[in-house]
């Protein structure tokens, strides 16, 4: 049991050593890392609670039959319409993604639909969108705008073409 624990844990005890390492080094580079890490933390726990909330309403109102037919393999346009909807409105960091990615897992979305939508997180998302506009102007942020939208979608066609069919059955199996 305890082999299983640190096997599990692992990256984390290397890192806590590093950790370690580094105060005895440098003490204030060692401070800065421990408040760099101290302030993730609490960055997390802001966003990280809603999150699961909002998954669990969607995982308990949204049938899998609902989200394959809008958005499964079948789906065609209307899939890809929806994944960028869905990726452009999402609010917080990227990290927060992941969940919902596995939400869509569960309920049968497709994979190309799944990494639109998390193409869509990243790079086209309204309000970076918005603060872009503000930073760098409008003509930047629409020429990377249409640059970025068939990008997202080229990318999920290609990354769903070069998958391996074993690797995607192994992602859709998992449920839990």
């Amino acid at each position: 049991m305890i082999k299983k624990l640190i096997k599990r844990y692992s990256f984390f005890l290397v890192m806590l050593l590093v950790l370690l390492i580094v105060f005895i080094w440098n003490k204030n580079l060692g401070l800065k890392s421990l408040s760099s890490i101290f302030s993730s933390i609490k960055q997390m726990i802001s966003v990280v609670p809603p999150i699961m909330l909002l998954l669990g309403l969607i995982d308990v109102w949204l049938p899998r039959e609902t989200m394959m037919k809008y958005m499964g393999y079948d789906s065609g346009i209307k899939g890809i319409i929806l994944s960028i909807l869905m990726g452009t409105i999402a609010a917080g960091p990227m990290y927060a993604a992941f969940p919902f990615t596995k939400v869509l897992l569960k309920k049968g979305v497709r994979f190309r639909n799944i990494i639109i939508f998390m193409n869509a997180w990243c790079v086209i998302k309204i309000s970076t969108l918005m603060f872009e506009v503000g930073a760098l102007g409008y003509k930047f942020t629409l020429a990377r705008f249409l640059i970025d939208l068939p990008g997202v979608i080229i990318m999920a066609f290609l990354v769903e073409v070069l998958m391996p069919k074993e690797e995607l059955e192994k992602l859709y199996s998992v449920r839990s």
